[in-house]
């Protein structure tokens, strides 16, 4: 995840321009500096919950995969067997 880089002179001077005293226009780029910083941990952990949940999710449904593999192995197996008894009985017929 990106860090925005935010010009914190170059804000102040534009907001001097526009009329705003320095003291005024400096508490402002202060303000805004601290709740870009408060906000960026939240997204980076909100981000990391997201991709915890995501691989979780992916982990579900390879374990689906799998189960739902082995029973149609299984389900396989178990015809194969009894074609093969069936089979066997038919050539002991004969």
């Amino acid at each position: 995840m990106s860090t925005v880089t935010f010009d914190t002179h170059k804000f102040i001077r534009r907001l001097k321009e526009s009329g705003m005293e320095e003291k005024q226009a400096e508490a402002i780029v202060d303000g805004f500096s601290e709740a870009q910083a408060e906000a960026q941990p939240v997204t980076k952990e909100l981000f990391e919950v997201q991709l915890s949940l995501q691989s979780e999710q992916i982990s579900l449904q390879i374990e689906k995969a799998k189960s739902d593999t082995i029973k149609w192995v299984a389900g396989l197996l178990l015809a194969q067997a009894a074609l093969v008894a069936t089979i066997m009985k038919l050539l002991a017929l004969v």
